[in-house]
């Protein structure tokens, strides 16, 4: 009987530490986001694809931008094993520019938290001034 009570407790220590390593993993189809150069006022909205690679339900909690003029939008609900998602970022294109920003994901994945990119240049429209007044025509 003791054995019998033996196996028994090292089957449910076994099966718990089993589901202990279950964990979710988020696989991007890119980490950064190039913009390029792109014209002010030009749709600013990107994509950043990924695919729960994990055992267990992917669940975003969070995602922020390193400031305002980026609004990340994460996904509304769970992303089963081997489901794809998106988080969409909007950069605010009337700012003339280099773009350098992050893009923070907070998740139940086995990396927490990850850092996003997003660079490019948002061109003025306007051609520029010389100094005598004249408009300069590159």
């Amino acid at each position: 009987m003791k054995k019998l009570a033996l196996i028994a407790i090292l089957a449910f220590v076994g099966f718990n530490s089993a589901m202990a390593q279950k964990t979710a993993k988020m696989q991007f189809k890119s980490e950064t986001i190039d913009y390029g150069d792109i014209k002010k006022g030009s749709d600013g909205v990107r994509v950043f694809e990924f695919t729960n690679t994990g055992d267990i339900d992917l669940v975003i909690t969070n995602v922020t931008s390193s400031c305002g003029c980026t609004i990340p939008k994460k996904p509304d609900g769970p992303i089963k094993p081997g489901a794809s998602g998106k988080i969409e970022v909007k950069y605010d294109t009337r700012r003339v520019g280099p773009i350098r920003k992050t893009v923070t994901v907070y998740s139940n994945a086995e990396e927490p938290t990850k850092a996003l990119k997003i660079k490019g240049r948002v061109l003025d429209d306007e051609p520029a001034k010389t100094d005598d007044g004249d408009t300069d025509t590159k």
